[in-house]
């Protein structure tokens, strides 16, 4: 049987660092780090937000296996196989690109492995269907009975579960910047703020469909959209997974000055980035205050 859900418990409200940032000082800004990453000791940061809503769902209904979806360096297939193993739910993977069967397992998914995880290679033509019900029972039909989670966590549950990170937000901040995959923490974060208060989405991918997904989940999650929010597509340095000696000289600067832990280059050293450049180009008013998500 699953352990209870609350071995999954958090430690929030996560803690609130001010540090000075010479682009925003010098426009009489202030910024401050949302640690995220300290939530949870395994499960850090909107993983944990997205992730446990999902999961005590599943142990409510006395499921046995969870199957999710993502790519070779999904930072949520690792968050989930850990759940899994923590939980003792066994755990499918769903991973896009089916020529990645035949490779050694980069570091990510042999993270996922060592955690439990069943890999299942797919193609990316049959990754594209990973939305699509009628694949989904294709899936149970080949797996049995499963609680289906999406790709990277976010639906209605996971949105609902980020608005809390609006609402530990609430009057300490002017605008909040947090990086953007599937864009359901951006959809939670937004409604959880008050009034005056905006969020600004960081994609990481290339492409501009992230605003009709992140409108979808807010639909899904509360009948409507929900807050003041929008998205930059400018940062995502060349797509998932990818980077640029920029962003590479950035985030090892940026945690030198700051203390902080190897920043995620995937996610969070892009929204960082975006801070920075943004503050630079005006786009935050003089004297406020800014808080960039660090999502682990």
């Amino acid at each position: 049987m699953p352990s209870d859900p609350d071995v999954l418990a958090p430690r929030p409200p996560s803690p609130l660092t001010e540090v000075v940032e010479p682009a925003l000082e010098r426009r009489g800004l202030r910024l401050t780090l949302k640690r995220d990453d300290l939530i949870h000791p395994e499960l850090p940061g909107n993983k944990w937000r997205k992730l446990a809503p999902n999961l005590r769902a599943a142990v409510r209904a006395d499921s046995q296996t969870l199957l999710t979806f993502g790519g070779a360096y999904s930072n949520h297939l690792r968050a989930t196989a850990t759940a899994g193993r923590l939980l003792g739910l066994r755990t499918i993977g769903v991973v896009r690109g089916d020529e990645l069967a035949h490779r050694p397992l980069n570091p990510s998914l042999a993270r996922c492995v060592a955690d439990g995880m069943r890999l299942w290679f797919v193609s990316r033509a049959t990754y594209r269907r990973r939305a699509d019900p009628a694949y989904h029972h294709e899936l149970r039909d080949l797996f049995g009975e499963v609680f289906l989670v999406p790709e990277g966590g976010s639906n209605a549950l996971a949105v609902e579960g980020c608005a809390a990170l609006g609402r530990e937000l609430r009057g300490r901040t002017d605008v909040v910047v947090v990086p953007c995959g599937t864009g359901g923490t951006l959809a939670g974060l937004a409604a959880g703020l008050g009034p005056g208060q905006r969020a600004i989405g960081v994609s990481v991918l290339r492409g501009d469909f992230l605003t009709a997904e992140v409108r979808g989940l807010q639909r899904a999650a509360f009948g409507g959209e929900r807050g003041d929010w929008s998205l930059e597509d400018r940062f995502h340095c060349g797509g998932y997974a990818r980077g640029t000696p920029e962003l590479e000289e950035f985030a090892a600067d940026f945690e030198h000055r700051h203390g902080l832990p190897p920043l995620d280059r995937v996610y969070t050293a892009k929204a960082l980035l975006a801070t920075v450049r943004l503050a630079e180009e005006g786009a935050f008013a003089a004297g406020g205050r800014v808080t960039a998500v660090l999502t682990g």
